[in-house]
């Protein structure tokens, strides 16, 4: 008996499994079986072929005869850009040609890879305290920048006890790509400054600045070489003033390790060849806790405690006390945020001072701050104060 010659493309579905079966019935039936092994064939009452699976790539068409050999030449030719991708070219369109790859699974980072300056130690807790405030003073500031990346801050204040006003202009320009950044300022008082330095140029971690200081109405000028380096673990600097009689040195260095700090700072006046500060601080800080301790000159003693309750609530406990007095300084401070544009910050001494200052966002920009310190002890004496601030930027 005759089987009929089917012509078949080169290349099957791949989404074929390999163990399915593609089976067609002619008088004398016709079955195919796919499977990884190599092709055989065998002609009985039915045929079976064993197809590898690598040979299926593009389209399994229906079987049919072809009466026209040219024709199936055609197919075979044509079905390359008519068959959809088989699942490993869908793959590799998917994820790209290129082994996929996974990030690293790494433990939570660690908050205290850098640790900061000395002089920023203990700033979360004092931020509560000092941000928000502005008693006897009418404040207006204004930021804005301009198309070539300059940055321009003009702030203006006036005393209400003194009527004494205050103004300030700073710029601010960056390089980039060379890690310069030039800051210029100008007061009220005729004071000019000047600050040039460089980041991460040097070496990485490395900052080095210039800053200089002249007044024209007296002729006075001096000048302060800065440098500062921070690594993980570890944030040094050293500040030189340029003074021909005699320059002082200051220097400080904190060190970090999962959370805790220890920190020096000093200055030593080579005038004098003498230490003219010596500070020691401990601290210890955690995701929503700070607790900073230090010692100023071997008299001063202060500690401060901070804690972020929850995304609305922050708040802040300071003590200080001075060595051969009696008197010890304690304060709470808290803040709330309301919504978005509204915040409110209360803070309260062993003195008993009591601030109030309200913050509200007027418009993208636009900020508004209220504020008030009443004298608890001498309520009805009066002598109270009240602040007011604008803040604009654009």
């Amino acid at each position: 008996m005759r089987i009929p010659t089917y012509h078949f493309p080169l290349a099957f579905y791949a989404c074929v499994p390999p163990t399915s079966t593609i089976s067609a019935y002619t008088p004398s039936p016709l079955r195919m079986r796919t499977k990884s092994s190599a092709l055989r064939t065998r002609t009985t009452s039915s045929l079976r072929m064993r197809i590898p699976a690598s040979l299926c790539a593009c389209v399994l068409h229906p079987p049919f005869a072809h009466a026209d050999p040219a024709a199936a030449l055609r197919m075979r030719t044509s079905s390359h850009a008519t068959t959809p991708p088989s699942p490993r070219m869908r793959t590799r369109q998917r994820f790209g040609s290129a082994p996929q790859t996974f990030p690293q699974r790494t433990g939570p980072a660690d908050p205290m890879a850098v640790p900061p300056s000395y002089s920023d130690l203990g700033k979360a807790a004092r931020d509560v305290f000092n941000k928000g405030y502005g008693f006897g003073m009418v404040k207006l500031e204004l930021k804005t920048k301009s198309s070539s990346g300059v940055e321009f801050t003009a702030t203006g204040s006036s005393n209400t006890d003194t009527g004494k006003a205050l103004g300030n202009l700073e710029t601010k320009y960056k390089i980039k790509d060379y890690g310069l950044t030039f800051i210029q300022k100008w007061n009220t008082d005729n004071t000019l400054g000047t600050e040039v330095s460089m980041e991460d140029q040097l070496a990485e971690g490395l900052k080095v600045a210039l800053d200089t200081i002249f007044v024209p109405n007296t002729g006075k000028k001096s000048g302060k070489l800065k440098t500062s380096y921070k690594r993980e673990y570890v944030n040094l600097g050293c500040n030189i003033d340029i003074d021909l009689s005699g320059p002082t040195i200051y220097g400080w260095a904190v060190l970090g390790y999962e959370g805790w700090l220890a920190g020096y700072q000093m200055a030593f006046d080579t005038a004098k060849s003498k230490l003219s500060q010596n500070n020691f601080a401990l601290g210890y800080k955690a995701g929503d806790f700070q607790l900073h301790t230090n010692v100023n000159d071997g008299t001063e003693f202060g500690g401060s405690i901070y804690q972020k309750v929850n995304n609305k609530v922050e708040t802040s406990v300071n003590l200080a006390w001075t060595a051969g007095s009696n008197n010890t300084r304690f304060g709470i401070a808290a803040k709330y945020q309301l919504d978005e544009k509204t915040s409110i910050v209360a803070k309260v001494n062993n003195a008993s001072l009591i601030g109030i200052g309200y913050t509200l966002a007027l418009r993208p920009g636009v900020k508004l701050t209220l504020s008030g310190l009443i004298d608890g002890k001498n309520f009805s004496a009066g002598g109270h104060k009240v602040g007011l601030g604008f803040e604009l930027e654009a």
